[in-house]
Parts: C-alpha cells; structure tokens; sequence
C-alpha cells in the first residue's frame, strides 16, 4: 500500500505495483451524449414540430412570435421554483417529466401542449450527431476500441443511436435514470467499465462537463472535457483519437 501526506481523492485504488508500472494504453472511451457526441434541434425547429403536433403552428407565423416565446422559455428557466425542479431531473423518467411540465407551464405557447412538447423532444430524429461523431466512433471500433456512454438521461437515448444507424458502434449505455445516480456518481463510470471489461486505468472519459464528467477522474479514468459551447459544425472529437493513439 501507498503512503502519502496529502491523499487523492479517489475511489479507486491502484496497487503499489500498478503505482509504478507505465500508464495503461487506452483500450476503452466512454462518451457523454448531449452535447458531446448528440445535440438537441434547433429551438425553433423544434418550436415548429411542437406546433404542428399540437394544432399550434399558426402562432409560430406571426411576426416575432418564436423570438417572443423563445425569450419566455429563458426567463422561465430562471424562476426559482423551474430552477429547483431541475435539481436531480434525470434521476426517473417521472422527475424529469415534471422539471420539463413545470418550466413549459410557464411559457404561453407550450402551456397546454407540454405532452406533445415532450414526445418532440424525445423523438428519434429530435437528436443529431456532431458531423465528427459517426467518423470518430468508427475509427475507435476498427482501432478495437470499446465504446460507452454515460450520460445523465430520463429516457433510452439508444433510440437516437439506432435511427442515426451508430448503435452498433456502441458496445454499453449507462443512463443515469437505469441506475438511479447522475454525474459525477462514480458508481456509473465504474459500470460502463464493467460493463466493457474495461480497466478504469486503461479507460477515457470524453464529456463537455468539467464537474459531471471530470469525475471520473476520481475513478482513475484519463477524463478528455471539450469546451462548452454551442457547435454547429464538427465537435473536435478527432482529439479523442489522437488521445488515443499518443496512448500507445
């Protein structure tokens, strides 16, 4: 066993061999899924969807209508009572219902159609991958790489894998609504790894979150954050290769 003054924290322990061996290659990547490797639609398109769905779309063509209702969604995200519903949403599919219910409620527009709202943003197609996340992911798979996600989420995100035709490039899902946890809960990194036969040692974390997805670091996984931004074009997931391949 290892002695040190100040410990790190982490709730994994390496043995004092594995302390001093050369760091593992990387033989898994664990994903996040929004943001990272998916992106919801655009709001306005998905504004259109929700009024189509709901015999709404006529409101949508007045002038300065979405940018109106678009302001609304905003302002009533920041209402105390929306904000604390937010708090744990994607633990059960029924928390999140109600975060989404209750913040909608807010906005005119969506007041009365927040069932059809939430089927749009569920959708298979309501989802798209970053024009890098297809590529890359097929790089890692012929690289013999084991792919995962983990991510914080109230319903199946296979759904969206499967109708973009990747969910054979994705070897386990850990969805914090399954387990019941959320990010940066080590016990979910330390299933995904499990479930890939992954050492967490020889494993990659890549998510957009430096706390939620940074905590894997506490699990002895190598942890890869993008910035936090809104991409329209490629995420820089091509890093995640060199990663990777620099690992040996």
């Amino acid at each position: 066993m290892i002695r040190t003054l100040f410990e790190t924290p982490s709730f994994y322990r390496t043995s004092s061999h594995q302390a001093a061996a050369p760091v593992p290659p990387l033989r898994a990547v664990l994903f996040d899924f929004s943001n990272t490797i998916f992106q919801l639609i655009e709001v306005e398109e998905w504004l259109r969807r929700v009024g189509e769905a709901s015999g709404r779309a006529a409101a949508l063509g007045e002038e300065g209508a979405v940018d109106g209702i678009v302001a609304q969604l905003r302002d009533a995200g920041r209402l105390p009572e929306v904000v604390a519903l937010q708090d744990g949403r994607d633990l059960s599919r029924q928390r999140h219902r109600e975060a989404m219910y209750g913040w909608w409620g807010h906005v005119d527009f969506l007041r009365g159609a927040e069932e059809a709202a939430y089927e749009v943003l569920r959708a298979p197609d309501a989802w798209l991958p970053y024009a890098d996340t297809g590529p890359v992911l097929r790089h890692l798979r012929e690289r013999g790489v084991r792919i995962g996600i983990v991510s914080d989420i109230a319903w199946d995100l296979r759904i969206h894998l499967a109708y973009q035709g990747f969910d054979e490039l994705v070897d386990t899902c850990v969805m914090s609504y399954e387990a019941g946890r959320e990010k940066p809960d080590p016990q979910l990194f330390l299933k995904a790894c499990a479930d890939l036969g992954a050492d967490p040692r020889a494993t990659l974390m890549v998510g957009d979150n430096p706390v939620r997805d940074g905590g894997a670091t506490a699990c002895g996984l190598r942890t890869y954050v993008l910035p936090a931004e809104h991409r329209t074009g490629e995420r820089g997931l091509d890093a995640v290769l060199a990663i990777v391949d620099a690992s040996g």
